[in-house]
């Protein structure tokens, strides 16, 4: 099998659009034809050099498609199922996955089908196994979740990742309960995400905090029902004058770029309250804390990847798209053809995006 692709060949260079081979997919692995990706922050750390990568490799892992083929063995999806890829497939008998959190899975499952460049002669990584920077890639069985056909693409593979990472921070980790306050610091892709979980749960005041006010906008469309620009002073002093002096029963970090708002969302919660700190930082970001920030039996928690079972959690996330109780139309800023990856990056790092996402016609 032929497929397009952009190819990362070093970090902080472009991305090249290559022509890559498949084999045929082996017993339990399934391949599908891509037909949209999110362009996800987590890609440009890699792009950055932030995150650890082994180029020549294949980038994105946010992404939607259709069954072509399956390998011996495989009796989840058949042949033109409509599928959204999980960047974390779980191994189903591991400690972490027989007690209920395959998010945290030891031993997720693998291919052994990588894809080829140059007439074989180069072998490709990809990001995350998936690679959804290619028109197909072969992924585990267990990758590929079923979805509704009447699901459009770009809006199915945001769930894949951004989606299902803010909504489940707010509704799984942190189980934000109806009638309480929250504080979202970062209101790009996943932020908005965090805030309309905040919302979807019940939560009462929902404060966004960034610097571009542009984003700020965005989180008011997404359930925002305060803002405050850090640029212009203590974002902790605001929160707090918002609450009553007490400060918020849930915060979330959803930026993961420097160590000031991972602190201050620790400082802009009430006692007891819970952090969850969501953003994926580069490696090696320091984070330093008085010991007596946490005096007042606060918790702070990290989230990977929304605390979800992607078998249960993406079709209910769209489930409630369908019922017009989630916002993915709308998180659609830009949409681009896989060719203008390197533009869509660029929209990415200068803020002006929600979400971008790509097509392979």
């Amino acid at each position: 099998m032929m497929a397009k692709a952009a190819v990362m060949y070093e970090p902080n260079t472009p991305l090249k659009m290559e022509e890559i081979a498949f084999g045929d997919p082996g017993p339990g692995e399934v391949l599908v034809k891509m037909m949209a990706s999110g362009v996800c922050h987590s890609d440009w750390h890699m792009v950055k050099g932030e995150w650890p990568s082994q180029p020549p490799i294949v980038l994105g892992h946010e992404g939607a498609g259709i069954v072509e083929e399956v390998g011996a063995n495989v009796s989840a999806v058949k042949p033109g199922d409509h599928v959204v890829l999980s960047w974390y497939p779980s191994c189903g008998t591991c400690e972490m996955c027989q007690k209920g959190w395959p998010n945290l899975c030891f031993r997720g499952p693998t291919t052994a089908n990588k894809p080829t460049m140059n007439a074989g002669e180069t072998e490709l990584t990809q990001m995350a196994g998936l690679g959804t920077f290619g028109s197909y890639t072969v992924v585990p069985e267990v990758a590929a979740v079923p979805i509704d056909k009447d699901i459009p693409f770009p809006q199915a593979a945001l769930v894949g990742c951004g989606v299902t990472t803010g909504v489940g921070a707010a509704i799984n980790t942190a189980q934000v309960q109806p009638g309480s306050t929250a504080a979202v610091f970062g209101a790009g892709g996943v932020g908005l995400n965090v805030i309309q979980g905040c919302a979807i749960a019940g939560a009462t005041t929902i404060i966004a905090v960034d610097l571009l006010d542009n984003k700020l906008e965005m989180a008011k469309e997404f359930g925002a029902t305060h803002t405050i620009n850090a640029g212009e002073g203590d974002p902790v002093d605001r929160i707090k004058e918002l609450t009553g002096g007490f400060g918020t029963h849930y915060a979330f970090e959803a930026i993961g770029l420097v160590e000031a708002p991972f602190l201050q969302s620790i400082r802009c919660t009430r006692s007891r309250g819970i952090t969850v700190w969501v953003g994926h930082a580069p490696f090696g970001t320091p984070v330093t804390m008085d010991a007596r920030d946490l005096i007042m039996e606060k918790t702070v928690i990290g989230s990977m990847y929304g605390t979800a079972k992607p078998q249960i959690e993406f079709p209910r996330l769209l489930a409630l798209y369908q019922a017009g109780k989630l916002k993915l139309d709308e998180l659609i800023t830009r949409q681009f053809p896989v060719e203008e990856i390197n533009d869509a990056f660029t929209a990415l790092a200068n803020g002006e995006v929600a979400r971008s996402t790509l097509s392979f016609d």
